[in-house]
């Protein structure tokens, strides 16, 4: 760690969680001056335990693959995820394509310690336990920022430091998003409650087969919610429920006076499948990561857990970046790093004149979004079979399996549209008119997304056929492309960022000439 923080930048990342410390990486790796400010003392303690093969492409461009491969944590050979009790659970599987595609299950506070470092050995200077409070704007660009004040929580001083780019990673409290630019937007089907714990001595999925050790997500039998169970090299498992927030208020109202537990383990018994996981498993309380020796977290514990966008990810000096994901399918880290690698190619290439600021900024905005909205089509169409197990939705009322919908939806849930992989844009775009829903527009609406899915379902008849008529149709096309009639895309064949046209351009991955280039 840098011992004094300097009056000036050329980039100031604030937060450094995955995607500020990968953004930092990246551009310090580019010759950059790069001051990273965080305010906790890593490690700390992080939920989103379960990575997607993605990964292992993202770091290998700033050489932090090997990294993460020494670290030892637990192989994740892929993910099943059971979304009906009378049908076989879905399977998505890693090392079908090789054994370079497998991913991990990670302990957060570890896992993103290791990245915070590997920004310091890139050349960024961090400095931790230092918190940024607010920003200063220029007098002639009143959009542009141009210094942040932060406080200094070891001895109470503060500063200002100026810049050139300022990358906001402050995750939920999106200092740029929430204090000034006020632009970010929740989906209100997404807006959920977590409960999780960590057990001992629990059952493993998938025994004397591949699919050993791969992590089990199932449907809450009551339609609530869903479960998580993803274990750990440490010796102790994840175990989880997310449920929706209107929905858990309703229990806790109805179960007053109980515990934080034993809702907890209230919850849990909804997952018939789960349960016999745990077995005879015991929980236990985890040393605090970053604390006191013996000091211990909580035994169960919750928090809220909000998907939301923003109608912009960039602008004049700024590029937001990371915690846009929904826990389901993984996404988190995957979108922290596709957005972090983002604002680097599009910081390079307006300090390197490829293209202009408005250019550079519209372009990340683009780029983002088509990321984030590729898992918010799924991650809502994968919610609402959830909550109405009794439709089939991934899967043909004939089938017993959601086989074939895991083979179409493949390349967003494992990350590679974005990195390892194409997705044919056109394919999506002959389902999804550009007048209704532009799966490339900037700002991909979550109340769009929402009634799209959901008068899908309005329209059924007693007979359990889809009644589609006029631009209704088309949501039976969009349907139908979620529902993975056939595979749209050759897996695994180039990077999509480089080959993917973005406002004419596509991204030039090359080290020390990071940017983009006009197509």
């Amino acid at each position: 760690m840098a011992s004094q923080i300097p009056e000036h930048a050329q980039i100031l990342v604030v937060g450094g969680g995955p995607s500020g410390s990968y953004t930092a990486s990246a551009l310090s790796r580019e010759g950059l001056n790069v001051v990273l400010l965080e305010a906790a003392q890593f490690p700390r303690y992080h939920i989103g335990e379960s990575l997607i093969p993605s990964v292992r492409h993202y770091l290998r461009f700033i050489d932090a693959e090997q990294k993460l491969v020494e670290m030892g944590f637990k192989h994740k050979p892929g993910a099943a995820i059971k979304f009906n009790q009378f049908k076989r659970e879905g399977y998505t599987d890693f090392v079908a394509l090789g054994h370079t595609n497998s991913s991990w299950n990670v302990v957060r506070s570890t896992f993103d310690k290791m990245l915070l470092d590997h920004a310091t050995s890139c050349g960024t200077k961090v400095f931790e336990q230092t918190s940024v409070k607010s920003f200063r704007f220029s007098p002639t660009e009143s959009s542009r920022p141009v210094a942040a004040e932060w406080l200094r929580a070891a001895d109470g001083k503060t500063g200002v430091i100026s810049f050139d780019y300022l990358v906001d990673a402050s995750g939920r409290s999106g200092l740029m998003s929430t204090k000034y630019l006020r632009n970010r937007h929740f989906n209100a089907s997404l807006k959920n409650i977590a409960l999780w714990g960590y057990w001992v001595g629990v059952n493993t999925y998938g025994t004397n087969t591949q699919r050993e050790g791969a992590p089990w997500f199932e449907t809450l039998r009551d339609e609530s919610g869903w479960a998580w169970f993803i274990p750990l090299h440490d010796g102790t498992t994840s175990i989880g429920v997310v449920m929706n927030q209107d929905i858990h208020n309703e229990k806790v109202r109805a179960l007053k006076g109980k515990s934080l537990e034993y809702r907890y383990r209230l919850s849990i018994t909804l997952a018939p499948t789960l349960v016999k996981l745990i077995g005879t498993g015991k929980m236990v309380q985890k040393e605090t990561a970053g604390g006191q020796p013996g000091q211990l977290d909580l035994l169960v514990r919750s928090a809220s857990d909000f998907s939301y966008s923003a109608s912009n990810y960039g602008g004049p000096g700024f590029r937001l970046v990371g915690d846009a994901g929904d826990p389901f399918f993984s996404s988190g880290i995957h979108l922290a790093m596709t957005s972090a690698l983002s604002a680097a190619v599009s910081i390079c290439a307006a300090v390197r004149g490829d293209c202009s600021e408005v250019e550079a900024a519209a372009w990340h905005t683009k780029r983002f979004s088509l990321s984030y909205t590729r898992f918010q089509i799924v991650v809502m169409s994968a919610y609402q079979q959830i909550r109405t197990t009794d439709l089939d939705i991934l899967s043909d009322i004939d089938e017993d399996n959601y086989d074939r919908a895991f083979a179409a939806i493949r390349p967003v849930i494992q990350g590679a549209s974005d990195m390892g992989s194409r997705l044919s844009e056109k394919e999506l775009q002959k389902a999804l008119p550009k007048d209704m829903f532009d799966v490339t527009a900037p700002l991909m609406d979550p109340h769009v997304i929402e009634s799209i899915i959901s008068k899908t379902f309005d329209h059924t008849n007693p007979t359990g056929d889809q009644d589609f008529c006029g631009p209704e149709e088309d949501l039976k096309l969009a349907l139908d492309q979620i529902n993975s009639r056939r595979v749209v895309h050759r897996e695994y064949a180039i990077n999509n960022l480089e080959a993917e046209d973005v406002n004419g351009f596509v991204v030039r991955l090359q080290r020390g000439h990071l940017g983009l280039m006009r197509t």
